[in-house]
């Protein structure tokens, strides 16, 4: 479906991210992952990409700033051939109560989740513009439809991709390429598994699925986005949520 396509994935070395790297890969994309830093959960990612028979390789690059985005970009088109397709998932939490929260937690939360996302967008522009093609997906959250307490940070960022979403979506539309949002729920990582019991119980009675999602669950959405039968969806901001935000 996506054979010898090029796909990068922020934040692709592990939980959604990951999943949707490997979600690309098993149906022929090759995954390039800039990482702040290459970890072994980034080795492992490539490593289980590269034995799906696709290419898959890892920068440094830090996605909250411009400059270091530049250089990816400028890799990619050098070494690469290219973007076809850009998912915008790398995110980072400082929680806390608007009353106690930090300038630099505020910052740095919007640096990474909000402006990381622009600095691929506004990299990759002419990239897109020039092949006429492509999909560009950004992962938001119900958060950002519905705010939460303790994650004002976080929620404006997330409301921000929407904002982002939409406006790249008019301004690519011509060239034909797409850009939507995905709005994941509750879903099952490393982060939701140090929940106690009855935290959990509390987050499960409140989805209408009675249940957490799980990373692929966001991945498969992703692949049809990414899709020939996702080609008339541009713009819009699907939630994937077990009915939570309804």
């Amino acid at each position: 479906m996506l054979k010898g396509l090029n796909a990068v994935v922020t934040g692709g070395s592990r939980g959604i991210g990951r999943e949707i790297a490997l979600k690309l890969a098993q149906n022929g994309a090759n995954i390039f992952i800039p990482d702040i830093v290459i970890s072994e959960n980034t080795e492992q990612t490539l490593s289980d990409c590269r034995a799906l028979g696709v290419q898959a390789e890892a920068m440094v690059c830090d996605v909250s700033s411009f400059e270091a985005v530049k250089e990816f970009c400028d890799r990619m088109a050098k070494e690469f051939g290219g973007v076809d397709i850009l998912v915008n998932n790398a995110g980072i939490t400082r929680d806390g109560l608007l009353g106690r929260m930090s300038e630099e937690n505020f910052d740095a939360v919007i640096a990474t989740n909000l402006k990381g996302a622009f600095n691929f967008c506004r990299n990759l522009y002419r990239n897109f513009l020039g092949r006429k093609s492509g999909r560009i997906i950004n992962i938001s959250s119900v958060v950002g439809l519905n705010g939460n307490i303790g994650q004002v940070n976080y929620s404006a960022a997330k409301a921000g991709l929407i904002g982002l979403t939409k406006s790249v979506a008019k301004e690519l539309a011509a060239r034909n390429v797409t850009c939507n949002a995905i709005a994941p729920g509750f879903i099952q990582t490393a982060m939701t598994d140090a929940l106690t019991p009855e935290v959990r119980a509390q987050y499960e009675a409140s989805i209408p699925l009675g249940r957490l999602g799980i990373p692929e669950d966001i991945a498969n959405l992703a692949l049809f986005l990414c899709s020939p039968s996702a080609s008339y969806i541009t713009g819009e901001v699907i939630r994937c949520d077990g009915g939570l935000a309804m």
